[in-house]
């Protein structure tokens, strides 16, 4: 019977899974997405490869359920962002402004594209859409668009944050978005 890694069968699980993750991650960014095999991801996480399928069908659901994790607590930060009060529109200010950072300092590597999308962005989509709505409903943001709409906007605006030299730089993108979304007069 192999060692436990922890005292408890769940943290122990919890241990193998997040060393599968950074295994996966470390070989992607110096082989490549399509030059990762399971056989180099068990290796490198010290487990076998029937232990790693019992956790992962392939490298793809690995890259996937790494980056549902750094989406999940990119939301939670932007949830404590958004709880910590003021009005709709200075939530939404902070929203785009937590995100806009996000981006600029973590935007990823190169092959975080691939697996952006599906539930992940869905849920990135709906949050943004929320504070949206209610910046919309109070009457600080314009109301002739849907929300689906303004996020599209605003998320693919913000996007060029990951390209940008510095934070006071992020902070005008935030500005430049947020004006876009003004109300017409």
């Amino acid at each position: 019977m192999p060692k436990l890694w922890n005292e408890t069968i769940d943290a122990h699980r919890a241990a193998v899974r997040e060393a599968i993750l950074e295994a996966t991650v470390a070989l992607v960014a110096e082989h490549g997405a399509l030059s990762v095999t399971m056989s180099q991801v068990a290796q490198q996480a010290g487990i076998g490869r029937a232990t790693l399928y019992k956790y992962f069908p392939d490298v793809e659901s690995i890259l996937i359920a790494w980056h549902d994790g750094q989406l999940a607590g990119h939301l939670e930060h932007l949830t404590r962002v958004t709880a910590s009060g003021g009005d709709a529109g200075q939530q939404l200010e902070a929203t785009l402004e937590v995100h806009a950072m996000m981006t600029h300092e973590h935007h990823g590597p190169p092959w975080a594209a691939i697996v952006h999308g599906g539930d992940a962005r869905h849920r990135q989509d709906a949050f943004i859409q929320d504070a949206l709505r209610s910046a919309a409903s109070s009457g600080a943001i314009r109301n002739d668009m849907t929300p689906e709409e303004l996020a599209n906007y605003c998320l693919h605006a913000l996007a060029a944050a990951a390209n940008l030299p510095s934070k006071a730089a992020v902070r005008r993108l935030v500005q430049l978005t947020l004006d876009g979304l003004r109300p017409k007069p």
